[in-house]
């Protein structure tokens, strides 16, 4: 059992091509787990200095075929979670 955060979906290695439309996919930690985030995330100021993290650190080069966020899991949930997204 856990918790789930609105708009973050935990993607099945199954489908793992398959976004939404209106979503992104990024990888996030030291084990670089897969989310499924609403792309509304990217007008967040918090999440764009992860963006701008992710930039300085990986370029435009991302090791995953994805965006990758360099932080931690926990840290990434953490921030995730205080974003207001409106789903319909």
């Amino acid at each position: 059992m856990g918790f789930r955060l609105p708009g973050i979906r935990k993607s099945s290695s199954k489908v793992v091509d398959e976004v939404p439309k209106g979503y992104l996919a990024v990888y996030v930690g030291d084990k670089m787990k897969r989310f499924v985030i609403p792309i509304s995330f990217l007008n967040q100021p918090s999440f764009q200095e992860l963006l701008c993290q992710a930039e300085e650190e990986f370029g435009y080069d991302h090791p995953m075929g994805g965006l990758t966020i360099p932080c931690r899991e926990d840290a990434f949930l953490e921030l995730a979670s205080h974003f207001k997204v409106k789903f319909h």
